[in-house]
């Protein structure tokens, strides 16, 4: 016969599924009620790059006569694939920012936030069964990035050491949706998303060398850029997809991102604690 407890912390587990797929579910419901959005996942990959591409392309002079200098900062030559490797990071971090930092504001505005938080669940569960299905969105979004940018301009993000890309992606997993987890809070805190928006993924644009090699940055800002995750993700995505760099070329990086991919979701999941407690004892889940 099995203890009670045992019994209850099962049931409790499988509640926590079961509200995982729900809003999971219910996510998915509504981006397939509007498929416009298709539309947007199939023009930003491509419309957004071609600004600092075109951009690139006249500051590389008649011939490309300036490009050895670019070489000798970034690495590289190829400063399309260079650019296209940070822009999609940033792009994804964005629609992270977005969608996880609108989804608790939409639930208010629906209607709907203050009778999901009377369920008899874990409060964090309900973001993240948002983030499962803002995670697949996500995965169609990037898959289609590197098919059109193989199509259209021959950048071929997919090639040179695929283990490591891979190592990498998963490393940004737990800190991009760490990222989106603590906004998602801050956003119901403040009751704004849009300026919040603007502000964070224009730190992480000025300083994480997303279309310039961080060579080029002063001293201070160098110094930001290191302590922020997307800096490292994007650098060791250029050397393994770029130079076909080793795990043992970036081990330092790859470090800081799995320190950073523990400490990002427990950040988040303590500033969402702190939101829900604060939201219990002020009443402020119907204030808008």
């Amino acid at each position: 016969m099995r203890a009670p407890g045992a019994q209850l912390a099962r049931r409790s587990w499988s509640s926590e599924l079961h509200v995982l797929a729900a809003v999971a579910w219910k996510e998915w419901i509504l981006f397939r009620r509007y498929p416009s959005w298709i539309m947007a996942i199939l023009i930003w990959p491509i419309l957004f790059p071609f600004v600092y591409i075109f951009t690139a392309r006249a500051l590389s002079g008649p011939h490309g006569s300036t490009l050895p200098a670019f070489a000798r900062a970034a690495g590289t030559s190829d400063y399309v694939s260079f650019i296209v490797v940070g822009t999609v990071l940033w792009m994804w971090l964005n629609m992270t920012l977005w969608d996880m930092g609108y989804f608790l504001r939409n639930e208010q505005m629906h209607g709907t936030l203050e009778s999901n938080w009377l369920c008899p669940v874990w409060r964090i569960s309900i973001m993240l069964g948002a983030s499962l299905t803002k995670l697949a969105t996500s995965l169609l979004f990037l898959g289609l990035t590197v098919l059109e940018f193989g199509l259209l301009l021959g950048v071929h993000l997919v090639r040179g050491n695929i283990p490591l890309l891979i190592l990498i992606f998963l490393l940004m997993l737990p800190i991009i949706y760490g990222i989106g987890l603590v906004f998602g809070s801050l956003v119901i805190r403040f009751k704004e998303a849009n300026a919040m928006v603007f502000l964070v993924r224009g730190i992480f644009m000025v300083f994480c060398g997303i279309t310039y090699p961080l060579a080029v940055l002063p001293p201070w800002m160098q110094g930001i850029a290191y302590g922020l995750p997307l800096t490292y993700a994007i650098r060791d995505i250029r050397a393994a997809a770029l130079a076909d760099a080793g795990i043992a070329a970036v081990a330092p990086d790859l470090a800081r991102l799995a320190a950073f991919a523990v400490l990002l979701p427990t950040i988040g999941v303590i500033a969402f604690s702190l939101m829900e407690r604060r939201a219990r004892r002020t009443g402020t889940l119907g204030q808008y």
